[in-house]
């Protein structure tokens, strides 16, 4: 072999090598970059796919996500954040100004690691200006109040952390409501069995004076009607949250179920010289339904509703105006149309001690007093309001409570006026009310009067 041949070989050879390192470094590229794409993204595309468009992918996941979300830097500055009220009271022109969330971010700055507290933030009336109004709050809503977040920090990567927040406020009322229910019957049915066991035993001894006798079987008494109210209230609060009251409705006169809830409260008004009067669309009516004047009928509004339901709504309402409100004082009791009439309200005013504007949002829970020791002392069982909210929302109506402290207090029971009955058979829906007297048209009477 000449040595042309063997530098032919070796010039083969040569290229031979560089074609196999050229496709294999070019093999190698290709892999590497698909697991770049693969593993860790690409500024063209996301976790989701080469085609997803990264911010939008990135803003979606966040406002998604069960709790709230910040993405900032270690000194507060935010970066994106979900859309919500609890991040608008958070952040305030671009930068987290709450310090109990900053401090929490600078100690994960500074030790790393995540760290999760839960803390109670003030109120900012400036910010929850749009949520207080002089209307007052319907049964069920809460007033503004303390928030209570659970907030959690950790880090993500390049200085950026991630805050989430979980409001708890709504899970620490339920707790607190849960708590003081368990606290409040235990105590209701512990005073008064205490005191009839005692008493009864100070009878026993006292058996030679007759006049002690007569005193403490008073006392016994007052204190069993009090144990008889409270068992009585809760069968009944009981029944209101059970009891399907719209099955039972009927086409009924409002008036009608106001004197009924009136008059089985008058004995309690004359002991205390409360005047209660009555108002129809505006204009004064009679206590009494057989002083009626003839026109009332036709200025009635009728109502689709379980008569014994409302009734005992009403009843509760009138009972706790005439109980906290001071002798020689009125308790008004009005019926209307809304501005829109297929609505009315039946509204119970009172002169009373008021209702302290912290106290709104909670008179409806069960047990609840802003006072206790005067709602003991007049015999409250602390359940009334809330079985009228079951009541009234059984008969598909809505009430709400405005107080003043020292200027009274004014609760509104709102619902559908009844709708037309068919005359085609010539009769009437069962209206509840004595032979011949019929409900006026939910447009009748006099426009001036209606709210």
């Amino acid at each position: 072999m000449t040595w042309v041949h063997v530098a032919l070989a070796v010039l083969v050879t040569i290229i031979v090598l560089v074609i196999a390192v050229s496709r294999s470094y070019a093999l190698g590229r290709e892999s590497g970059e698909r697991d770049t794409l693969a593993g860790q993204g690409s500024d063209s595309g996301s976790l989701f796919g080469t085609d997803v468009p990264v911010r939008e992918a990135e803003q979606g996941l966040i406002d998604v996500m069960p709790s709230e979300v910040i993405v900032c830097d270690g000194n507060g500055s935010v970066r994106c954040s979900s859309k919500s009220q609890v991040n608008v009271d958070v952040i305030e022109n671009g930068w987290i100004v709450k310090d109990e969330i900053l401090d929490i971010l600078h100690v994960v700055v500074e030790n790393g690691g995540v760290r999760e507290r839960e803390m109670c933030v003030s109120l900012d009336l400036t910010r929850m200006s749009s949520a207080i109004s002089g209307r007052g709050v319907t049964a069920g809503s809460s007033a503004p109040s303390d928030s209570y977040l659970r907030v959690r920090v950790g880090h993500i990567c390049d200085g950026l952390y991630a805050v989430f927040i979980n409001d708890v406020t709504e899970q620490r009322r339920f707790e607190r409501m849960r708590r003081d229910f368990v606290t409040n019957v235990s105590h209701e049915l512990k005073t008064p069995a205490g005191a009839i066991s005692l008493l009864a035993e100070t009878v026993s001894d006292a058996a030679d004076d007759p006049g002690a006798v007569r005193y403490f079987a008073g006392r016994i008494t007052k204190e069993s009607a009090r144990l008889t109210e409270l068992v009585t209230h809760l069968i009944e609060l009981q029944r209101a949250q059970d009891a399907p009251a719209m099955l039972k409705a009927q086409r009924i006169s409002a008036m009608s179920v106001v004197r009924a809830a009136v008059g089985e409260n008058l004995v309690q008004a004359g002991a205390k010289h409360i005047a209660i009067r009555l108002s129809l669309r505006g204009e004064q009516a009679p206590v009494d339904a057989d002083a009626a004047a003839d026109d009332e009928a036709q200025r009635d509004i009728a109502i689709m509703v379980d008569r014994e339901t409302l009734t005992m709504a009403v009843k509760n309402l009138v009972e706790n105006a005439i109980r906290y409100s001071p002798e020689y004082t009125t308790v008004s009791v009005s019926v209307s149309l809304c501005k829109d009439p297929s609505s009315m309200t039946i509204r119970v005013i009172d002169q009373g001690i008021g209702i302290p504007s912290a106290s709104l949002d909670r008179v409806f829970e069960r047990f609840y007093r802003v006072d206790p020791a005067r709602s003991r002392a007049t015999g409250g069982s602390g359940l009334g309001l809330a079985i009228t909210k079951h009541c009234v929302q059984e008969c598909g109506g809505t009430i709400s409570v405005w107080s003043r402290e020292g200027e009274g207090s004014t609760f509104t029971i709102e619902l559908p006026v009844a709708p037309e009955p068919d005359d085609d058979d010539g009769e009437r829906a069962d209206d509840g009310e004595a032979p011949g007297e019929t409900v006026g048209a939910p447009g009748g009477g006099d426009a001036a009067t209606q709210e």
